[in-house]
């Protein structure tokens, strides 16, 4: 494809300003931030839910990755349903869902239902996260106004996770594991209430017929490529990497063969689930590829961080969850310079320098000793994170959805959704390849030092995986180098529909 549509840009057939904005801002603003924090509120959880439910240790990685992987699987058939059945409708019932699904799983008495409930979780996660992203692009018109709201949710999405760990480590402490879950309830009810007051409807017009096929292989195909790098990982430190497992080997084909078939019927179909002109437009395929490898590389800093601070310093689940404080105070204080810069400057002049230093926070971070101090060791190091953080999220957010038609409003904020979850199930993934096999290979060489090299053990495999995290970022500010070229005119001008070129 080399042309986009000839209907008009998102905002030439934008409505009039909407006197609700910001308060619709705000509705919006609290539901990005519930299906953040879900990802990681839990983190801090599961060694209480592991006891009082008396879940495997091979099964534990599934509260996490069932989660993730229902939300990376759905997303993009909830970004056509929200386009076609309407962004308000489709946020609502995305809120309702999450609530119900949430006090399943605070209430699920055995493993089996809490990891169902966490799946049902992820599912409705996938309806609501693009329809909130849409919104925020059909409600908002005014570049300077549009930048101020990508402000507030790039905030929301780079400094929530550490919100999450905080809240989960202080549940966990003083209430149950169980609320880490069952406070989405109250939360989401009382959100989809005032959306119904506050939050302007609308829908994608013309031709709103669904991709069925499209959807069952993208769907199956994502979830089957993120089960792959699961298997893969190994067992414990005893075990080695199961990368060559035939079992491994069979859904890393599976997964193959679905995507390979998502593409073809893309280009084949008169209504696709996700138009091709979407992700070969130069500038937004770079925002969503750079999405998938920030993605993998960030999940680095907060598994392995948090298991640090709780494992080798000894911090209690509450000290952890504030020790994460300082990134989210970071990202938000660096989310208003960046969101008041990007019509300046546009783009690439902030991602670039803001992949940069995340990067150089995690090498900062690969230094680590298992007698290093906080305040020395993790703390300076989290904070240059965090402005990089800041600086990469409020465009790349902005950017994925810059010119994209009313029609594909939708699916276009499910891309950079589906980018980031899926980076960071895959990173999670091969991040715990990495560091299992590391620390297997220290505890071998020092096997004469017995138990006593075991923290020594851990902290290596830990440091490895913020060496990848921190190259999984370079190569996502090359990446951004390379195929991102709007300036701030374009940034500033959403009358002008943007040239697509293939990527590559």
């Amino acid at each position: 494809m080399s042309a986009e549509p000839s209907a008009a840009p998102l905002a030439a057939s934008a409505p009039p300003t909407d006197p609700n904005r910001f308060r619709a801002l705000a509705v919006i603003a609290i539901a990005q931030l519930m299906i953040v924090l879900d990802a990681s509120i839990v983190n801090l959880a599961i060694p209480s839910a592991t006891e009082d439910l008396g879940i495997a240790p091979a099964n534990v990685q599934w509260i996490v990755t069932a989660y993730t992987l229902a939300f990376g699987g759905l997303l993009l058939l909830g970004g056509r349903i929200a386009d076609y059945w309407g962004r308000k409708r489709t946020f609502q019932v995305g809120l309702l869902g999450f609530a119900a699904a949430s006090l399943l799983g605070g209430l699920a008495p055995s493993e089996e239902l809490l990891i169902a409930a966490r799946a049902l979780q992820g599912a409705f996660a996938a309806l609501l996260a693009p329809a909130a992203l849409a919104l925020i692009t059909v409600t908002f018109h005014e570049p300077k106004e549009r930048a101020k709201a990508f402000g507030v949710i790039g905030a929301i999405s780079g400094g929530g996770a550490a919100i999450g760990l905080l809240l989960g480590g202080v549940l966990t402490q003083y209430l149950s594991w169980r609320w880490c879950l069952a406070v989405n309830t109250p939360i989401a009810i009382i959100t989809a209430l005032a959306a119904r007051r506050f939050v302007r409807e609308s829908r994608a017009e013309g031709n709103t017929s669904y991709d069925v096929p499209g959807a069952i292989t993208a769907t199956v195909g994502l979830i089957a490529l993120v089960y792959g790098f699961t298997q893969a990982a190994p067992d414990g430190y005893q075990d080695t990497a199961n990368w060559t497992e035939p079992s491994t080997l069979a859904w890393f084909a599976v997964a193959a063969v679905l995507l390979v078939s998502f593409v073809v019927i893309e280009t084949r179909t008169a209504n696709p689930l996700l138009p091709l002109r979407i992700v070969l437009e130069r500038n937004r395929g770079g925002a969503y590829l750079a999405a998938l490898i920030t993605g993998a590389g960030l999940f680095a800093m907060f598994l392995f961080l948090g298991l640090y601070l709780q494992i080798i310093l000894q911090f209690s689940p509450v000290r952890a969850g504030f020790a994460f404080l300082p990134f989210s105070m970071g990202i938000i204080l660096a989310a208003g310079i960046a969101a008041n810069l990007l019509p300046k400057v546009g783009p690439r002049p902030l991602m670039v320098p803001g992949l940069l230093a995340g990067a150089a926070g995690m090498f900062w971070l690969s230094r680590l000793e298992p007698d290093s101090s906080y305040w020395t060791g993790v703390l300076p190091a989290m904070l240059v994170m965090s402005v990089g953080m800041a600086f990469n999220f409020i465009p790349t957010a902005s950017l994925a959805l810059h010119g994209v038609q009313h029609h594909d409003a939708g699916v276009a904020s499910a891309v950079i959704n589906t980018s980031q979850q899926v980076g960071g199930s895959l990173g999670t993934a091969v991040m715990n390849t990495v560091a299992v096999t590391a620390t297997s290979a220290y505890l071998a060489t020092n096997a004469a030092l017995g138990e006593a090299a075991l923290p020594a053990a851990l902290t290596h495999g830990y440091t490895r995986g913020f060496l990848l995290g921190g190259t999984l970022l370079l190569v996502a500010a090359v990446v951004v180098l390379v195929l991102v070229r709007i300036g701030p005119s374009a940034v500033a001008d959403e009358e002008e529909p943007m040239t697509p070129v293939h990527l590559g």
